[in-house]
């Protein structure tokens, strides 16, 4: 590992959903940075390939299996980081899988498609806090960082379960601020654009046109990638930020800046066609 100065050094953090994609690139920034890492996941060997990143960089990393639908798991997940390292200064709650009733309208949604979303989305979040907040308190002090996302400010069709999960979690966010910043406890959110994950690096791959679809409608040009977020978890979690909480940052590559309008115009190549066309405004 790069000697630096190192800002989370001597730090204990627990990252949901750690094995690879956003949670994997923030597992390896928070060790990169000196936390001691425990990297949760349902998905085990990639876990663990993670963790072997993390040793193999000089971080320190440990692995465990944690479905942050099981109350008993997440309760475990934070005795599990004490137990191992002696304090808890860091949660990242990311975990979730879009499987799980993720598509469909009000009228298409079950209500156990209904409770197992928002049992992953916001409660999983509520109890994670629930069990890291007296441990933190020991401490005087810590970071929750909830990962929302930009379909929790602005809504897609046909996505009821999703769309309202990440609306909750920037309310999750906000209250969960306010109630534990007195214990110098702080809780933001990030809201992502579209993140290229290794699962979404293979689609495009294979689909560079569509790739270059998404980017276009993006102000840089360019989608993100999973390091783009956990760069900026990291920032939250450190003194940088001391001032930072109960915000929600957009790192969307200015996505949800423009006027939609105008995005519609262009993204149809309307101008393009047209250049001596005058918009409205």
């Amino acid at each position: 590992m790069t000697q630096r100065m190192q800002r989370l050094d001597g730090q204990v953090a627990v990252v949901t959903g750690g094995a690879s994609g956003i949670g994997g690139a923030t597992s390896r920034r928070l060790a990169e940075e000196g936390a001691k890492v425990l990297v949760t996941d349902v998905d085990i060997p990639s876990a663990e390939a993670n963790v072997a990143r993390i040793r193999d960089a000089g971080g320190t990393a440990e692995v465990l299996k944690v479905d942050v639908g099981k109350h008993e798991n997440i309760r475990n997940m934070v005795h599990t980081a004490v137990d191992h390292w002696g304090r808890l200064d860091i949660v990242v709650n990311n975990a979730y899988s879009p499987a799980h009733g993720s598509e469909g309208s009000a009228l298409d949604v079950t209500e156990e498609e209904w409770d197992v979303g928002m049992g992953l989305l916001v409660k999983s979040i509520f109890l994670a806090t629930k069990y890291a907040v007296p441990e933190m308190q020991k401490n005087g002090g810590g970071s929750i960082v909830n990962i929302a996302s930009v379909h929790g400010l602005l809504m897609a069709p046909q996505r009821l379960v999703y769309e309202t999960g990440k609306s909750a979690v920037i309310g999750i966010t906000k209250q969960t601020a306010t109630d534990f910043g007195p214990m110098g406890i702080r809780i933001n959110a990030i809201c992502p654009g579209h993140i290229v994950t290794e699962r979404l690096d293979e689609q495009w791959t294979d689909n560079p046109s569509g790739l270059k679809f998404f980017e276009d409608q993006y102000p840089l040009r360019k989608v993100g990638r999973p390091e783009d977020i956990g760069n900026a978890i990291v920032f939250l979690c450190s003194d940088e930020a001391s001032f930072i909480t109960g915000h929600s940052l957009v790192v969307d590559g200015g996505l949800t800046v423009q006027l939609q309008e105008d995005f519609g115009v262009r993204q149809a190549g309307y101008m393009d066609r047209n250049p001596d066309t005058q918009l409205p405004y």
